[in-house]
């Protein structure tokens, strides 16, 4: 009769730890690229234009096998030793009222990212540390450029332990310091879902710190001391919308469009074949950068949107996504400072959306944060921007955002862009609008590629007129809405000089009105989770988030009632 093994017990370490022993391998990578660079000088043809004298040098360096064998030793041992030593000064803890970090060869570092300017806990995968069930920890804190905390690499079930934790102590503290109380680790740890401990003889124990790469790919699945919030599917992105995404694409259509252009120069023109070719490029080495450009473009989209999934928490909005390197990641709905709904004219046919954010708090890393929704329906992109402002303050959310997405003019009460603007804007004048609901600032614009931003009013950095010297001969400004760093650039252009002026001031009243009230408990009771992160005690209204106070679709759509299936 065989005995199963004990389940393993995964919990944030208290006492400074070291990261695994194996993230040197991990993370260095680097060295294969040397050994590449030199077997492609070696062996590249002369056509493809290499240096002759840099690969006369590789020939002579792969010819004396000896000298390469030796090079070879030096680069690998000057490599672990390099990552032995940074992996011995390399250490974290979570402490009473911070997760810290210290690191450091020649220059020392200690890193405390405070548990109450937490905003986000990430666990990321790279392709090799997925395989071997490792992840990279990312936490984002409120602070300057550098100030966040990233543990590359620990096993995957500590890095899920930590992050629970951390989310659970922030999100702990947050709140006794909203209500004017104290709160530590050892209270907030007191009232989370935790796993009892068990000895060895048949009872869970906590897992050791360290352990060869082989007993971490064969022990059993584990369990995390402190659970995760429970979650709810809003939506998916499938596959096939998504690879139809990226073939609709104006990248995708240029790259088609080549052959088709050097074809009809051949014929129509009598061109010579040959001039036609070199005209693409001399050699080998001038096209490569351009299609690993485009090739990176392709497949950052498709990482990107792959297995995309959606999901609300108590911690915020819970984000899926990720091909070779998977990210999970939550976004707290506080820190999205701007949104962004983004249709091609090859997209307008099916009506697809694209909807990107600015995310405050993430310095570093905005570009793999910043899509709510890769590719979707319409109804999609309303339910995305539900998830992040629940409440427009509309009294028609759905007529609001639909004639901000299809509008012209002064149609669904937006102030529209003035004629005398036809001289700078010949084209997308008609399309320029900006309106303002008790909740946000809605700015629409775009004639082939749609537009609309979104943004909170108590997310409002700051404001500016501009206008130059024939704009202000003409009467025509820009009212700029800064952001956080991010894609998403909102600006209202070409308005009349009278209208800038006085979006300029009522902006900024309605900015500091709603920095005053606005709350995380508001959201969270706006998406139907209680204050404690459970289910809201009307569930009918939890569960559609199609209310008369959130920005759904008309009735011509099917209703986000059944969110997790997919579109």
């Amino acid at each position: 009769m065989s005995t199963q093994s004990p389940p393993i017990v995964y919990r944030a370490p208290r006492e400074w730890t070291r990261l695994h022993p194996v993230s040197p391998l991990l993370g260095g990578w680097a060295v294969f690229g040397v050994v590449g660079s030199i077997f492609l000088y070696n062996y590249a043809p002369q056509w493809t234009g290499v240096d002759p004298e840099l690969q006369e040098g590789a020939h002579w360096l792969m010819g004396s096998i000896i000298w390469v064998l030796i090079l070879a030793a030096v680069i690998v041992a000057i490599a672990i030793g390099i990552g032995f030593l940074q992996w011995r000064v390399n250490q974290y803890r979570l402490s009473d009222d911070s997760i810290e970090q210290r690191k450091g060869i020649i220059f020392r570092q200690h890193k405390q990212a405070r548990l109450d300017r937490v905003q986000a806990v990430d666990v990321v995968q790279p392709l090799m540390a997925r395989i071997f069930g490792f992840a990279s920890l990312k936490v984002e804190v409120a602070g300057g450029e550098n100030s966040g905390v990233s543990l590359d690499f620990v096993r995957l079930g500590d890095a899920e332990a930590m992050r629970n934790e951390l989310l659970a102590l922030a999100a702990g503290m947050k709140r006794a310091k909203a209500e004017g109380r104290e709160a530590t680790v050892d209270a907030v740890v007191a009232g989370a879902d935790a796993v009892a401990e068990v000895d060895t003889d048949g009872n869970v124990g906590a897992v050791p710190a360290h352990g060869s790469l082989r007993d971490v790919v064969s022990r059993p699945v584990g369990v995390t001391e402190t659970q995760a919030a429970p979650e709810r599917e809003v939506y998916r992105v499938p596959l096939k919308r998504l690879l139809m995404s990226i073939v609709l694409s104006w990248p995708f259509v240029w790259i088609m469009s080549i052959p088709l252009f050097a074809g009809a120069g051949v014929f129509f023109l009598n061109l010579d074949v040959g001039r036609v070719i070199a005209s693409f490029g001399t050699s080998l080495f001038t096209m490569v950068p351009a299609l690993l450009a485009l090739f990176g473009f392709f497949w950052n989209e498709l990482s990107r949107g792959f297995g995309f999934i959606a999901a609300l928490s108590e911690d915020g909005i819970r984000l899926r996504h990720g091909m070779l390197e998977t990210r999970r990641q939550t976004v707290p709905p506080g820190r999205v400072q701007a949104v962004q709904l983004q249709q091609s004219l090859l997209w307008r046919k099916k009506d697809w959306w694209r909807v990107t954010i600015n995310v405050a708090g993430y310095q570093d890393d905005q570009e793999a944060v910043s899509t709510l929704l890769p590719v979707g329906s319409r109804q999609d992109a309303l339910t995305a921007l539900w998830l992040v402002l629940p409440d427009l303050g509309d009294p028609d959310p759905a007529g609001t955002v639909s004639r901000a997405l299809s509008g012209t003019g002064a149609d669904g009460g937006f102030t529209p862009s003035t004629r005398r603007a036809r001289l700078f804007d010949p084209w997308q004048w008609k399309h320029r609008g900006v309106r303002a609901t008790e909740r946000a600032l809605l700015i629409r614009s775009g004639a082939l590629v749609r537009y609309v931003y979104v943004v909170p009013h108590e997310r409002t950095q700051s404001l500016s007129l501009e206008e130059g010297p024939l704009q202000r001969k003409r009467g025509v400004a820009d009212v700029h809405i800064h952001s956080t760093n991010g894609p998403v650039k909102p600006i209202a252009r070409h308005l009349d000089t009278a209208d800038a002026e006085a979006l300029l001031a009522a902006q900024a009243q309605r900015a500091a009105e709603g920095r005053k009230h606005q709350t995380p408990e508001q959201w969270m009771s706006a998406v139907g989770l209680a204050a404690d992160g459970t289910e809201d005690a009307t569930p009918e209204a939890a569960a559609d988030p199609v209310t008369e106070t959130s920005p759904a679709p008309s009735t011509t759509t099917p209703s986000p009632a059944t969110p997790s299936e997919p579109a």
